[in-house]
């Protein structure tokens, strides 16, 4: 018995072509258990990918804190494993349901696999509390699926040396899979293109005119107050050319959606639209010109379609895309950013030299790799 744990859309994302991989094989027996640590983004995208909860704990509260969220899901993870009974237990990446569910399997004597294993920022406090979620996961876990040899090379600078596979990144899996499902079908692309242009009237024009748009994701707690003020900001200034057009899927935590509608609300050039599912999301990727974000995720999914990423961190832990230079990490600051963007836009030299469709994450085929090594370990 397999048990899958996760509660957030990025996780969604990256277990989703690997629990559909366990699933088409008749040797295992999968569960499926949704904390629901994100409720509305999170049904998206199992929604999407037509995958059924076995069990759905429902933790998400108004405001919820980290103590909410790690009380509640491991409180309620007890009663599922209670009943399940797994041999495996799966999480992936960071989140903090993902850290419960390493915690409860650890409690239950029950192996963990983690996905995505070993990337490390090495500042406790950046990404927050993701970074000291993956490192208390390592110890907490069996088998480590690792998506670099740098992130092995984290794991074993740890202590941790056994059960280590790099295997790549799941997350490339779902990139193919969703540009697979638009590409085969014309209707959907449409359907793709006239969700935009109802909630955007002025979309279509902006793609036929060509125009540079500039995408732009932000939720990350340590950008929460003056940080995220000085990113908006920045985007209100660089609003001011008429070469660009800004669009920002606003994330639904007060914290970001308060500030990003007080300051860029009504603000020409900029287009705010409520968080967008997955495979709204990866079209938009593809029609881009350039990527504003904190996002971890889209630091491995934007190389595949040759998308400059300017990383709105002070560190990040997908240090491989910096190092082939398909992306860069400029932080928060104000003028920081409107240099880096003007930079972009106005040289297409230096724009040429980060849009390079070459991703260092993963070439689509980490499932089966995973799927074929917990075969042979179960065996």
């Amino acid at each position: 018995m397999l048990l899958f744990i996760f509660g957030t859309r990025p996780e969604s994302i990256k277990l989703a072509p690997l629990i559909k991989k366990f699933q088409e094989d008749k040797k295992f027996n999968v569960k499926v258990c949704v904390t629901a640590q994100h409720r509305e983004m999170l049904d998206q995208f199992i929604e999407f990918f037509q995958i059924k909860p076995d069990y759905d704990l429902n933790i998400m509260k108004s405001n919820q804190s980290l103590f909410d969220i790690t009380t509640d899901g491991l409180k309620n993870l007890e009663k599922v494993i209670k009943t399940c009974k797994p041999d495996i237990i799966f999480i992936q990446g960071d989140a903090t349901s993902a850290f419960v569910g390493a915690l409860a399997g650890f409690y239950n004597k029950i192996k963990v696999a983690h996905i995505e294993a070993g990337l490390r920022s090495h500042n406790k406090y950046s990404p927050f509390p993701e970074e000291i979620n993956r490192t208390l996961i390592s110890h907490l876990s069996d088998y480590h699926f690792a998506p670099t040899q740098r992130a092995k090379q984290n794991l074993i600078n740890q202590g941790i040396k056994e059960n280590i596979y790099v295997v790549g990144n799941t997350v490339v899996d779902a990139l193919l899979l969703i540009l697979k499902v638009i590409k085969n079908n014309p209707v959907i692309e449409k359907q793709i293109e006239n969700y935009f242009n109802e909630t955007m009237p002025s979309f279509h024009s902006l793609i036929a005119n060509h125009s540079r748009i500039i995408l732009v994701t932000i939720h990350r707690r340590e950008i929460f107050g003056k940080p995220l003020k000085d990113i908006c900001l920045a985007l209100k200034e660089i609003a001011k050319r008429e070469d660009v057009k800004i669009i920002y899927p606003v994330h639904l935590n007060p914290n970001v959606k308060e500030v990003a509608f007080g300051i860029l609300n009504n603000v020409e050039n900029i287009y705010l639209t409520q968080p967008i599912d997955y495979l709204h999301f990866i079209w938009l990727i593809d029609k881009c010109y350039l990527i504003l974000t904190d996002s971890g995720g889209i630091q491995e999914e934007a190389p595949s379609f040759g998308k400059p990423v300017l990383v709105l961190r002070n560190v990040t832990e997908r240090v491989e895309g910096i190092e082939v230079g398909v992306a860069r990490l400029i932080g928060t600051n104000k003028e920081k950013i409107i240099d880096e963007v003007v930079r972009l836009v106005n040289s297409k030299e230096e724009y040429n030299k980060m849009a390079k469709p070459v991703n260092p994450y993963g070439d689509g085929k980490s499932s089966e790799r995973i799927k074929d090594i917990i075969g042979r370990l179960s065996l």
